[in-house]
């Protein structure tokens, strides 16, 4: 029994179940404002089922294509791909369980979901190899995640709205101005192992100026998003709470780079959390 609890902790260490705290809130905002409040029981399970098994893909993919790079850095090295406690077979089959079982769920959604799942498991398993010939890497992340709003609501109405292309506009931009800080981390690794990646290539001043770029334009689409929806006085509140985190996120970095783990994963986990919750007040008493 043990040594089947050990592997799904390997499995959870492989993906970090935990990180889906960035794109569920996204989803389930997007599904909120389609339906103009609750969307039902089986959506919620569907929408949770796809989300999952969609990053459990992407990362499997990605440790995958990167277990020969995670091996060599010191960060990375304990990782399962990287120090052999999950093979390449095993790994390779989790990837295709997951990619199924996304097909299957899509399949139970509605027709166009259906027709979108491939195209979305492409764009979600090609963002581990950009690193190997673009700088572009962070912003294909963006999309891997941003492409969360738009297939929720195709889940509720199997339409995409502008409202929803916005809302994904802002999630590109804003996951891929925190991966430019979180990549700070990987600058002089990426350098001795031509790794193609903005710190590595333009340095870390730059990818503060470029990340901070990205995240005025997340706060800007947002707003955006707000207005064209049609949404109230709490979905703007929502943007100026995520202006704020956002601010303090960059002003963690600039002081101390060791900062990095706390804003990448707790200001960016509390930032979705709090911008859901403000949407479903704000449908409430809409």
């Amino acid at each position: 029994m043990q040594k089947y609890i050990n592997k799904l902790k390997d499995f959870n260490e492989l993906v970090m179940f935990e990180h889906s705290v960035f794109s569920l809130p996204f989803i389930f905002i997007a599904m909120i404002v389609a339906a103009d409040g609750w969307f039902g029981w089986w959506l919620l399970f569907m929408g949770i089922l796809a989300a999952l098994s969609a990053r459990n893909f992407a990362m499997g993919v990605n440790r995958y294509a990167d277990r020969d790079i995670d091996a060599k850095n010191p960060r990375t090295a304990s990782r399962p791909n990287a120090d052999g406690r999950l093979d390449a077979v095993t790994i390779l089959l989790f990837i295709i369980v997951n990619a199924l079982l996304f097909i299957a769920v899509a399949y139970m959604i509605n027709p166009l979901a259906l027709y979108l799942s491939l195209p979305i498991l492409l764009v979600l398993g090609s963002y581990s190899y950009f690193k190997r010939f673009s700088h572009m890497a962070h912003v294909v992340l963006g999309v891997s995640l941003g492409l969360a709003p738009i297939a929720g609501v195709v889940a509720v109405q199997a339409s995409i709205p502008a409202w929803s292309v916005i809302l994904s506009l802002g999630v590109i931009f804003w996951v891929a101005g925190f991966d430019l800080l979180y990549s700070l981390q990987d600058m002089e690794f990426d350098k001795e192992n031509n790794l193609y990646s903005i710190p590595s290539h333009y340095g870390a001043d730059a990818t503060l100026f470029i990340s901070s770029l990205f995240h005025m334009l997340s706060v800007i689409f947002w707003a955006l998003f707000a207005w064209v929806a049609g949404l109230g006085i709490l979905a703007y509140v929502a943007v100026i709470v995520a202006a704020l985190m956002l601010s303090y996120e960059h002003h963690l970095v600039r002081k101390d780079f060791s900062k990095i783990d706390i804003a990448f994963f707790t200001i960016n986990g509390y930032l979705g959390f709090v911008f859901f919750i403000l949407i479903v007040v704000d449908r409430i008493f809409a």
